[in-house]
């Protein structure tokens, strides 16, 4: 399948019914305790169906981090935030959590594994990486803000939606913006030298 062709509607479906399945199971059961047999029963399709699409549960979850990812974007885009001193994934990302916080508990809390926590954590980094591009700042206190601005905005993000906390969406949001704001002004003081 090439990058020119549009996805078959039956791969769509498919794609979606595996996710789907995938979703459910994480709001449920431990990471390590899903097999591809209880997506594929839960999506109620054949496991060689399941190869053809993806070789592992890792693959499956990256793609359905990776349409996150261009979801976040395209609704980024569609509401006209730019970057005005914050990083503008993160409303998006933080509305998303909060509708879908059994599976955000999941995926980032207590109860996901070290994949999923990994894999979160690494599309988190290339958002930020993305956003503060701008800043024309490179080498490794580049490399080094983004692993910490990520690092706080994933444990702020598990702290509230695994600790079932009552804050919402636009107060966590703005603490965000708040305790992210010294790294980032930072990152322009350098790049202003």
């Amino acid at each position: 399948m090439t990058k020119d062709r549009p996805i078959d509607r039956r791969v769509q479906r498919t794609r979606r019914a595996l996710s789907e399945a995938l979703h459910g199971l994480m709001a449920e059961k431990i990471w390590d305790e899903i097999s591809v047999q209880d997506i594929c029963e839960r999506a109620d399709i054949g496991r060689s169906t399941f190869y053809m699409h993806f070789s592992s549960k890792e693959k499956l979850l990256v793609s359905g981090f990776e349409g996150l990812r261009r979801e976040l974007r395209m609704r980024q885009v569609s509401a006209g935030h730019r970057g005005a001193g914050r990083l503008p994934f993160t409303h998006g990302l933080i509305e998303h959590a909060y509708e879908n916080q059994r599976v955000f508990r999941g995926a980032i809390g207590k109860r996901s594994g070290y994949v999923v926590q990994r894999r979160f954590r690494e599309m988190v980094a290339s958002m930020v990486k993305e956003d503060l591009a701008l800043l024309a700042v490179t080498g490794w206190r580049l490399d080094a803000a983004v692993h910490f601005i990520a690092g706080g905005f994933v444990e702020l993000l598990t702290w509230w939606i695994d600790g079932r906390r009552p804050q919402q969406p636009a107060d966590i949001e703005a603490l965000f913006d708040d305790l992210s704001r010294p790294a980032i002004e930072q990152l322009r003081a350098m790049s202003a030298r």
